[in-house]
């Protein structure tokens, strides 16, 4: 990148082609959303500039030069700009939060239809594990009827959490400091839902992508042995939590769907069944507490 006055064209393909040597495969979206970033712009504005050649400050130019070689490390995007999506929401997130996936959105989905479903005027609804509290403010805006409590054990993650709710402003969402497994224990039996993405990948099975293996905090990430401990305890809390009736939606990953089926029909909860993702990977259980 020069000192001249470089146009957008020519630093998308040079941030383009310097990402795709580092093995991200789509460079050319990170890209655009790093150099969108830097000029406060959409990726759909960042396209039209680069169609009409608009050029940049040497100091824009420069400070995506460093934003894309901090991202050539694998560094993750939304680490560099601050910032996840998640369905309609625009969430803080950096080191110490696990960084929400497209993939969890759709389990929230399910949680979503579980609880517009609930005939209750003010529906409860519990975040187990909360991490960036994704889940429990994509259920609070979107179910604005229901009483969302969320519960994360993590200093750094709580931090997150809290700013996230600060910003999106869901005065019917709570968040609480606590361990998973005693929390909330005013609300036993009374709960029309509980959800969680607790942390699941077996100790052994370390993910490929250094995105995850480096930058997600390991308590986010690893659930033992067979990756269920977490989900063990999670059964039990959720049996204590939710009323008879109520439903139980566990994240997971593709290959736990046999596992945690057998799991909770051994602790007594009712239909317990597993739902693919769009790429039709087993992704998240529901059970109906007894």
């Amino acid at each position: 990148m020069t000192s001249q006055a470089p146009t957008v064209p020519v630093v998308l393909r040079a941030a383009e082609a310097e990402l795709a040597r580092s093995g991200i495969l789509a460079a050319d979206v990170d890209a655009e959303l790093l150099v969108g970033h830097v000029l406060g712009l959409g990726r759909g504005e960042v396209q039209a500039a680069g169609m009409t050649e608009r050029r940049m400050l040497p100091a824009e130019a420069q400070r995506i030069g460093q934003l894309v070689l901090r991202r050539a490390t694998r560094e993750p995007l939304q680490h560099i700009t601050g910032v996840a999506g998640f369905r309609s929401l625009e969430l803080r997130v950096g080191p110490g939060v696990f960084v929400p996936r497209p993939e969890t959105e759709q389990v929230t989905q399910i949680a979503i239809d579980a609880l517009q479903a609930v005939p209750d005027p003010e529906p409860i609804a519990i975040d187990l594990g909360t991490g960036s509290g994704a889940i429990a403010l994509a259920l609070a805006t979107e179910v604005p009827t229901a009483r969302v409590f969320a519960v994360e054990n993590s200093v750094d993650a709580f931090l997150w959490a809290t700013e996230n709710a600060r910003r999106v402003g869901a005065p019917n969402a709570t968040f609480v400091f606590d361990d998973l497994g005693s929390a909330l224990p005013e609300w036993d039996g009374t709960a029309a839902l509980v959800i969680s993405n607790p942390p699941y990948v077996p100790a052994e099975a370390v993910p490929v992508d250094p995105e995850v293996r480096f930058f997600d905090p390991p308590a986010a990430l690893y659930g033992g042995e067979d990756g269920l401990d977490v989900v063990r305890a999670l059964s039990r809390s959720a049996a204590r939590l939710l009323r008879p009736g109520g439903t139980l939606v566990i994240e997971h990953g593709e290959l736990q769907g046999d596992s945690i089926r057998s799991l909770l029909a051994a602790d007594g909860w009712r239909a317990p069944a597993t739902f693919p993702d769009f790429t039709m990977r087993d992704r998240a259980t529901t059970a109906i507490r007894a």
